[in-house]
């Protein structure tokens, strides 16, 4: 790859031309490089899942980078745009660190790269039956809280804006 140095019309350069590719760096270097050719690439079925998932990821970026602002709020000061952080939240959902049932209450340690969402709690009893179903509230800091009526085997889920869920049983 070649740089370009002092060379006022081809710094403005960007794209293809011929076999010629001019890219444009985000520190206002030009580079040149060949046209890769990539039709005798064959993808295995791994290769084509992936493309697949990141073509979802990229369309839930292009929406949520524009609506919702809290994208727009994380990459204030950083390199990365809100398109990124939103591709970057796809990708990774959210962790449930500790699930407590104490004192009547149950409580959730749940993180995300940008945010939980939403954490739901399940309570089944007998036969596997659902017995009570709720959204916890947050609490403080990563925690959140739920007071149930019943008591019996606990699932917990956390979500994240992406719509990644992660389960959790107790």
């Amino acid at each position: 790859m070649a740089k370009v140095i002092d060379n006022p019309l081809l710094q403005v350069l960007r794209g293809k031309i011929g076999n010629l590719v001019f890219r444009r760096m985000p520190d206002g270097n030009t580079y040149v490089s060949k046209k890769h050719d990539f039709s005798r690439r064959i993808f295995s079925q791994g290769q084509k899942d992936h493309q697949s998932r990141f073509r979802q990821a990229a369309m839930y970026a292009g929406e949520a980078s524009k609506s919702q602002p809290i994208y727009a709020e994380l990459s204030k000061g950083t390199i990365l745009s809100p398109y990124n952080l939103a591709l970057s939240d796809w990708f990774h959902p959210p962790v449930i660190h500790e699930v407590e049932w104490k004192q009547g209450r149950i409580r959730v340690r749940a993180s995300d790269k940008v945010g939980v969402a939403g954490v739901g709690v399940m309570i089944s009893g007998v036969k596997g039956k659902i017995a009570e179903r709720g959204e916890a509230v947050r609490a403080q800091d990563d925690w959140w809280e739920y007071v149930p009526r019943t008591t019996g085997k606990l699932l917990v889920e956390a979500r994240d804006l992406a719509g990644n869920v992660v389960s959790r049983g107790e």
